[in-house]
Parts: structure tokens; C-alpha cells; sequence
């Protein structure tokens, strides 16, 4: 009887370690399933993001090049994502200015009601390389002599 508990505890034993190691068996699967599911998402999100990052690109400003144009009058001034905007005009000629985020440009000092249509400021920016009237903000001086940057 001694030797019959034995085996039967044995073959219990044996049965208990194999239940473990199936178990183990589909946890590392279900492991494996996740990590594949977290490089899947990984090349997605890389995927998407790569239009937004190429959009943010600055080639087709001139950063070897500043243009200043002074007292211009503010066409329009829009505060949003994913730029702000500052359209000015001179006598003949109307220019659009990139600026920065929301974001950034606040933390620049400038707010949403910064400028409104009609202001006289002057403005230095990197023109764009093929000529059109435009670019990227670099300063603004204000009616009332403050100075902000806008990169």
C-alpha cells in the first residue's frame, strides 16, 4: 500500500508539473501574442506620425536669409494648431508668416489677442526660398515697441 501512495503520489506529482508547464507554455504565448501586438502598434503610430514630422519641416524657408518689412498693417492674425498665422500687408504687396504652435508662441509671450486686424508692427522673417511673399516669422515689433520672437 506504502509503495502504492507512492506512485500515485508520483504520478500526482508528475501530472501537477506538467498542468505547470502547459500553463507556462500559454503564458509565454499569450506573451509573445502582446509583444507582436506592441510592435503592430508600434509601426502604426511610426506610420502616422511621419506625415505630421515631414509637415514641420523648414526647407522651404530660407534660414540663411532675413527679410524685415516695417510698419506693415495686420491683415489677419490666426491662433490655432497646427500654426499661427500673421498676414500683413505693405502698400503693394500682401505676405503670410508662419509662426509656431499655439503652445510654443505662448510660452513666447504671445496670446490670442496679441494682434488684431488693422495693427501697424514690423516684422523680420526667413523668406521663402522661391520668392513668393512670405515665410517664417522670426520677431514682431508691436505698435507700442514690444518685441516678441516667434520661433
Amino acid at each position: 500500500m506504502d509503495s502504492q501512495r507512492c506512485r500515485n503520489a508520483a504520478i500526482g506529482h508528475h501530472a501537477a508539473s506538467e498542468r505547470r508547464l502547459v500553463s507556462l507554455d500559454r503564458s509565454s504565448s499569450q506573451m509573445y501574442g502582446i509583444g507582436k501586438f506592441a510592435l503592430a502598434l508600434g509601426i502604426c503610430v511610426a506610420a502616422i506620425s511621419e506625415p505630421a514630422m515631414a509637415h514641420h519641416s523648414f526647407a522651404m524657408f530660407d534660414q540663411n536669409k532675413l527679410s524685415e518689412l516695417k510698419n506693415v498693417t495686420v491683415v489677419q492674425y490666426t491662433w490655432a494648431n497646427p500654426h499661427v498665422f500673421v498676414i500683413v500687408r505693405n502698400d503693394t504687396t500682401t505676405y503670410m508668416l508662419e509662426c509656431g504652435s499655439i503652445s510654443n508662441m505662448g510660452g513666447l509671450g504671445w496670446k490670442f489677442n496679441t494682434l488684431k486686424g488693422g495693427d501697424k508692427i514690423d516684422v523680420v522673417f526667413f523668406p521663402l526660398r522661391n520668392g513668393d511673399p512670405g515665410g517664417a516669422l522670426k520677431a514682431a515689433t508691436l505698435s507700442d515697441g514690444q518685441k516678441l520672437t516667434a520661433w
